[in-house]
């Protein structure tokens, strides 16, 4: 059958291994001899591996040294972004080693010590303000006692007329 003047692209006649396939071995894209030479590759790694963790533990004892790629192992970099940060173990930790708190932090914690040291005096009637909503409190006692003696006054005066009225 005749594709025509374009021909389309071949994505539709690749087959793909899958990973069932690959595992096994019987993929058209590796010998069946891999798989054996893969097994005894992935033991002479194992076997590597647990050399190095052994030499690895005897270096993180002493010193930790990592590889310094490019030009860091002619030029001593000190990049702050690029520092990774050390992770440290509960027992390396300082109970007693206090942080310094940072600008924000320090600012933000007197701003509160403050508010709390006003708002104790300003209970206490020390304050200024506090002064201030006192005498207003005392002026508006004072003037309610006032209008509920008037308003006794005058029910008084009403309950006398109507006695007054029945006479």
């Amino acid at each position: 059958m005749g594709r025509g003047k374009f021909k389309g692209k071949p994505t539709g006649q690749r087959r793909f291994s899958s990973a069932a396939e690959i595992l096994a071995g019987t993929s058209a894209a590796r010998p069946r001899s891999f798989k054996q030479k893969e097994a005894e590759y992935e033991e002479d790694i194992e076997e590597e591996s647990e050399e190095e963790s052994e030499e690895e533990e005897e270096e993180s004892e002493d010193e930790s040294d990592v590889k310094k790629k490019g030009h860091e192992a002619l030029i001593e970099v000190d990049n702050p972004n690029r520092a990774k940060p050390k992770t440290l173990k509960a027992r390396d930790l300082d109970a007693s080693k206090t942080t310094e708190l940072s600008r924000r932090e320090r600012e933000e914690l007197e701003k509160q010590r403050a508010h709390e040291r006003y708002m104790r005096l300003q209970e206490q009637g020390k304050t200024e303000q506090a002064r201030k909503d006192l005498d207003r409190l005392a002026l508006i006692r004072q003037q309610r006692e006032e209008a509920a003696k008037k308003r006794e006054e005058e029910k008084a005066a009403r309950d006398a007329k109507k006695v007054d009225a029945r006479k």
